[in-house]
């Protein structure tokens, strides 16, 4: 098998990553090691041609900027993916009591996902967690990450209901809650608070609210005859966050500013503020450019003249269902780049925009392959058509081809994270 490093760090990354806030994290500390300078969205911007940027919105959303020196540049080069997976989110007051004997955790979906596919494994609880500041007088979060086996869904034995093989349509209220303690009346309610409290090392007192996720604890790893493939959580869509952020820093600029933007709420729509439906691209790019001493005239023609590649991943071919794939675009894992078009406009591709796309991958020496939908089956939806309502480049949707997505644990090609780092960092270095 070739050169797997990219993979094994992909992996790495996706492990330290078991919610958006995390990830959003762990970029920064990337980017900091690179001696890129954090910008507040609340103050005023101090920034000069050559500089290293970035900004991040609700923590769990961030966009990365790299300009060149010099005083022209012909456009913005940037790339949207995002930070969150589906998953279970915690409610409020999550603690159920059953028969005076098991605690369960109160929880309802985010996002799409394959519900059977979280039955019978260990989960944990990771998010963050608001605390009152006394001295600034206004709320601050704290990451927080039970890093143990802590929960588990479980199944329902095949001999209390025989029918179980053949199809079980589950209840997310009643199916799907994690058990989380032994525990009665008494001992049930606040039981989570402390072991987010111990995890966080603060008192459970002082905690005032949470943003909080279930996610399993399985580790990535290799898998195939010949390590071929690999098994993780979360591929879609850190395994793209992953390569974009490892070209972004692998990269100089010449002619255009480069952008790393990594949104939020993907798996919900993105109509939030931290999501690729919300004006925080367009903001940053605003304020860059006056930051530099562009006007509204030369940043609109800047904006006219770049390009932007929307990196979502996508379906592979399925060994099992080929049939679910449509007759001539069908990508396979290890396949390279897969460049995703939609006659309704839910991938943003067009023909210039895929030609331009298909020439930085011959150019880098990686493979490309094509994805559409089966036309009697409806596709999801991504970040490129709702980025370029507010910002409107010309732009490509790609991915890399995987299986089994929004399962609990996805199955991608060991290769494709490597083809992706050589063909953004081309674009990046243009």
């Amino acid at each position: 098998m070739k050169d797997q490093r990219y993979a094994e760090a992909m992996l790495e990354f996706i492990e330290k990553s078991p919610s958006s806030f995390h990830a959003i994290k762990n970029m920064k500390a990337a980017l900091k090691e690179q001696a890129f300078e954090e910008l507040d969205e609340t103050e005023d911007w101090h920034i000069k041609p050559g500089g290293n940027y970035y900004v991040s919105r609700n923590d769990s959303s961030i966009i990365a900027l790299r300009i060149p020196e010099g005083s022209s540049w012909a456009g913005f080069h940037v790339t949207a993916s995002h930070s969150d997976s589906p998953s279970f989110k915690v409610k409020e007051e999550p603690e159920i009591v059953v028969e005076n004997r098991y605690i369960k955790l109160n929880t309802e979906k985010y996002g799409g996902m394959i519900l059977s596919t979280w039955l019978d494994r260990a989960l944990s609880v990771a998010g963050r967690i608001a605390l009152w500041d006394q001295r600034r007088n206004e709320p601050v979060t704290r990451l927080v990450n039970i890093d143990r086996d802590l929960l588990v869904i479980p199944n329902v034995a095949i001999h209390m209901n025989r029918d179980m093989n053949k199809g079980v349509a589950y209840d997310p209220q009643c199916d799907m809650l994690p058990l989380f303690a032994e525990g009665t009346m008494e001992r049930g309610r606040g039981r989570l608070l402390e072991e987010l409290a111990k995890a966080a090392h603060v008192k459970k007192e002082d905690i005032l609210a949470h943003d909080l996720f279930l996610y399993t604890r399985e580790k990535g790893r290799f898998l195939g005859a010949d390590r071929e493939f690999v098994l993780s959580p979360r591929l879609d869509d850190l395994q793209c966050v992953y390569a974009s952020l490892t070209a972004f820093l692998e990269s100089n600029p010449q002619k255009y500013i480069n952008v790393c933007a990594v949104f939020d709420n993907e798996e919900v729509g993105s109509a939030t503020r931290q999501g690729a439906d919300s004006t925080f691209l367009e903001d940053t790019l605003c304020r860059i450019a006056e930051g530099i001493g562009i006007g509204r005239g030369q940043l609109l023609a800047m904006i006219a003249g770049s390009f932007l590649i929307s990196a979502d991943n996508a379906h592979a071919l399925h060994p099992n269902h080929p049939e679910r794939s449509d007759p001539t675009n069908r990508p396979c894992m290890n396949g390279g780049i897969v460049i995703k078009y939609h006659g309704s406009q839910k991938y943003t591709t067009d023909a210039l925009s895929a030609a331009k796309m298909k020439n930085i991958c011959k150019r880098a020496g990686v493979p490309y392959q094509t994805y559409a939908n089966r036309s009697d089956i409806p596709g999801g939806s991504t970040l490129g058509n709702l980025s370029v309502s507010h910002v409107s480049v010309q732009s490509v949707d790609i991915g890399l081809a995987q299986l089994a997505m929004h399962s609990a644990v996805e199955t991608a090609g060991a290769l494709d994270t490597e083809y992706a780092v050589r063909a953004l960092k081309l674009f990046w270095q243009e």
